[in-house]
This record gives C-alpha cells, structure tokens and sequence, in this order.
C-alpha cells in the first residue's frame, strides 16, 4: 500500500514506523514546510492518505486528497465543525474516509464500554459521572476530541445528560469535563460514576503513541478498497 503521510511530528514518524514494518511505502509526506506540495500531481499513486496535522489545515488537507479520488484517515481533532464538508466531500468524490478522536484500540474498546455502563447507569440515580482527561503541554485542544467522544457515547446511553461542560456547571444534566496539562503524558482518560456509596472508574492510560499510530495503519488498510463514510466502530466490527 502507497501512503501519502500528512503531519510529520511525533504523530507522523511513529505512523511511518509502524507503516514501513508492515509491509507499506510512504511515498509522499507532507508537513508544514511544503504544504503546497500536497496536490493531484504529487498524490497519483497514492492508496491511502492519512492526516494528523492541525485544527487549521486538517479539512482543507483532507479534502484535497478527496478531492484526488484517495481515500483519507484522519485523527486530527479540533477541527469537527467542518467534518460534513470532509463527508460530503468523499461522498462526492466516490472515495473513502475515516475520522476518529482517536485510533487506539484499547480507546475503542473503551468507548464501547462506557456507552454500555451509562446505558445501564441510567436505572440507577444515585451515580453521577465526570471526565477527566490528562495530556501533555504541547497538546492544542482542549478537551481532548478522545474525551468529547465519550461524553457524547454517554449522553446518547443516559437521559441523565444532555450536553457535555468544561468543568462544573450548576446545570445538572450537563457532563463535566476536566483537562490536564502535564510533562510529556500521552493521554489518560478516566470516566468517574460517583455515588455516596461506591466509585467506579473506567481508565485507558496511553503508554506511548503506537497504539495510535498502530490503529491508523490499520484503518487505512480497511478503507483502502472500500466506498463511503466510515468510523473505528466499523473497522473493529462492534
């Protein structure tokens, strides 16, 4: 498989890493300093394009490749307001696309797992929930797209809730979100039911950045023959 790399930071050379060890080529990489070699011309070739940059260039960078008839795997957060037009796009262009807050399998796992807890949480109302959500200094958003995700997997499982806050709120349907900046974290999440009674917590601690660059290389191994719109959940079969 010919991968067009879009990101070179840590994100980018542990994806190439892992790319190269499984048999892949990267052919093209693109980071801040030749943006505009990011065209048709340089994409021809290219099976699969996948996209870790930044909030600001993530759609557009998205779309050109679109746009060039390559499927894209994006894990760039931040930037989701815009994610219908990369949708449409791909749709348009009769390609594919997968967008995850994040790629970790283990993540995955765990938003599949909170969605069932609140979705049994509900018949008990004693419980509260909250997230916290622990990253390194130079992450840029804030909260994480990984801990947005889980808030919204729990509101659509608990009527409890209805929209997700940073930090407290005196609204009692809304989620809290807590976010920590610290040292070089790659990134914990921990989802809280507290109770006067007991406490139960779901934890993922990110040891370092393989498990997302792992989880990137194997989505584009999915997408690479397929038409349409996807998300992780397609791609572990949940």
């Amino acid at each position: 498989m010919n991968i067009a790399l879009i990101g070179y930071g840590r994100m980018g050379h542990e994806i190439e890493a892992i790319a190269v060890k499984r048999g892949h080529v990267v052919k093209l990489i693109i980071d801040m300093d030749n943006e505009k070699d990011l065209n048709e011309t340089n994409l021809k070739g290219t099976d699969v394009a996948i996209e870790f940059s930044t909030p600001v260039a993530a759609c557009k960078n998205i779309i050109k490749c679109l746009s060039a008839k390559v499927p894209v795997v994006s894990g760039t957060t931040g930037w989701l307001e815009k994610y219908n037009d990369a949708a449409e796009a791909c749709k348009l262009n009769n390609t594919a696309f997968i967008h995850s807050t994040n790629f970790s399998i283990g993540v995955n796992l765990l938003f599949a797992l909170s969605s069932e807890l609140a979705r049994q949480m509900e018949r008990y109302s004693d419980y509260t929930v909250s997230i916290e959500e622990i990253h390194h200094t130079k992450k840029l958003d804030a909260p994480s797209g990984t801990a947005i995700t889980l808030a919204e997997g729990i509101i659509s499982n608990h009527h409890g809730y209805d929209k997700w806050c940073i930090g407290k709120d005196k609204n009692e349907k809304c989620l809290p979100i807590t976010s920590v900046r610290e040292g070089e974290v790659p990134g914990i999440h921990t989802v809280t039911w507290d109770s006067d009674i007991d406490t139960l917590r779901l934890t993922h601690e990110a040891k370092n950045r393989k498990g997302l660059a792992l989880g990137a290389v194997v989505a584009a191994e999915f997408i690479r023959s397929r038409k349409g719109v996807f998300t992780m959940a397609d791609v572990m079969a949940f």
